[in-house]
């Protein structure tokens, strides 16, 4: 049995055929780069979330979570750098009227540079080097020079005929307040990260927190992507899982060496093979950081970014302790080398954020698979299944009566009955059995039961694996026991 190479658009169709993902109000033609979750694709990523705070939060005894609003006092982003920082450098086609994000136009043209030879192949790497060391400094006037001199053309107008570089502002603003003259501007949150910096001292203090300790969120966050793309990959409304470290200054490259093998290790257990992932070291820091780095995976459109490691210094707290005119400061009581407390400073911060949108395409993307095989018979068959991970498969078990008569529906409905109280289940007697099997292959679902009439002479069912299609026999009482155990 082989796989096809798998198609990105078809994975697309695919999640919305079977109730993944839909285009946000698609029945007024969509809006771009907004996304609905269809019923399997809300609990797909509620497992991904609920697998992501369990590890955080439960598996760490120093780290708890909290749900920040999404509305923030907009003192915030000024102290966070936000309202002045919080920028991509933009071109637009005088032509075309086609606005680009800069780094993005040259990666393409180097990406249709690739694959034509070796000697395109190290222009490609030249010319992304050269990229990385004009934007760390923010030199627009070469960046342009470098468009220009590549000839690097439009998608749309097929000319050079550029605008000059210029920062384009990725928050969303609106009004709060019901009088329009006494509303103030208030923006969408960019991030998660704010909302845990400025709760520091309520956790830690009623949480009796000691550094070294975490503070975790999941949630939405937006930003106004001039280029939204590749499907769920980049988007105007998009869900985080952050965590923030809070560490003694000078322990920070420790810590960042920690939480960065950690992390992988922890997208390895998703089953995501060790050869998709990578790390990339960043080129410009953000001016918060003094290292980063991102986790990336090879998505069906190249290697992307899937998880930020950051260390962030003591910047954020230091900015909202400046800002806010409150003292935002922890009292160490360990000892020093010479035997005195360490004291009162300000602590640094060590970062993990992974985009949930990210990781669900992560996952659908190396579960689709489409195949065909030769039978016994010599006939050829085919199917598409997603083998997603049965821990975070949507529906963990579907419950196929063979017949709808003869008291197996009832018998059916008892075994849903006892399962459904501890995992996900569903229930179908429409179609034949193959029908189904194959529908819910299409779906991920890892297992299916089938009740027959050798059911009612001595309590056995057929099991069917979704990954090797492999069926036995087993006692219906076990069933729920088997499940469970393959999903712990």
């Amino acid at each position: 049995m082989a796989n096809e190479t798998n198609n990105f658009q078809e994975l697309i169709a695919h999640c919305k055929e079977y109730g993944y993902i839909f285009q946000s109000s698609e029945i007024y033609d969509g809006l771009a780069a907004v996304y609905d979750y269809g019923q399997n694709g809300a609990q797909l990523k509620k497992n991904i979330r609920d697998y992501w705070w369990k590890s955080m939060t439960q598996l760490h005894d120093n780290i708890v979570g909290i749900d920040a609003a999404i509305f923030m006092h907009p003192t915030t982003w000024k102290a966070s750098g936000h309202v002045d920082n919080f920028s991509d450098p933009m071109i637009d086609n005088k032509d075309s009227n086609k606005r680009y994000r800069v780094d993005h136009l040259i990666e393409g043209f180097a990406e249709d540079l690739r694959g034509k030879g070796e000697k395109e192949n190290k222009e490609a790497d030249d010319l992304l080097a050269a990229m990385d060391k004009l934007l760390s400094t923010n030199d627009f006037v070469s960046l342009k020079k470098l468009i220009d001199n590549n000839k690097i053309k439009c998608a749309i107008s097929k000319t050079c005929n550029w605008t000059e570089i210029r920062e384009f502002n990725l928050m969303f603003s609106t009004q709060i307040g019901s009088v329009a003259e006494e509303s103030e501007t208030i923006y969408l949150r960019p991030e998660t990260a704010q909302g845990i910096f400025v709760n520091f001292l309520n956790v830690q203090k009623t949480g009796r927190m000691k550094i070294p300790f975490g503070i975790a969120q999941t949630g939405k966050a937006f930003r106004n992507e001039i280029v939204a793309r590749q499907f769920i990959f980049r988007m105007r409304e998009f869900e985080q899982m952050e965590m923030q470290f809070f560490i003694r200054p000078g322990t920070q490259m420790e810590w960042y060496n920690y939480w960065k093998i950690e992390r992988k290790k922890w997208h390895e257990s998703l089953g995501i093979p060790a050869a998709k992932l990578r790390y990339h070291d960043h080129v410009k820091l953000a001016h918060y950081a003094d290292a980063a780095l991102d986790i990336e995976f090879e998505f069906p459109f190249g290697w992307k970014e899937l998880e930020g490691i950051h260390s962030r210094t003591d910047f954020d707290l230091k900015q909202h302790q400046e800002h806010s005119k409150k003292k935002i400061q922890y009292f160490d009581n360990d000892l020093k080398e010479d035997g005195k407390p360490y004291g009162n400073y300000v602590p640094y911060v060590l970062e993990t954020s992974v985009g949930l949108d990210r990781l669900f395409l992560t996952i659908i993307s190396l579960a689709y698979a489409e195949e065909k095989w030769t039978k016994e018979d010599g006939t050829e068959d085919s199917r598409v299944v997603l083998r997603i991970p049965a821990k975070i498969a949507p529906t963990k078990l579907a419950i196929l009566p063979l017949l709808k008569k003869d008291g197996l529906p009832e018998i059916a409905k008892e075994l849903m009955d006892e399962c459904k109280q501890h995992f996900h289940c569903f229930y179908e007697e429409k179609d034949t059995i193959g029908k189904r099997y194959r529908r819910m292959d299409a779906i991920g679902t890892p297992f299916c039961v089938t009740i027959d009439h050798q059911t009612k002479e001595d309590n056995t069912v057929t099991i069917r694996y979704r990954d090797n299609m492999n069926q036995e026999r087993i006692l219906l009482k076990d069933v729920k026991r088997l499940v469970m155990e393959k999903i712990a």
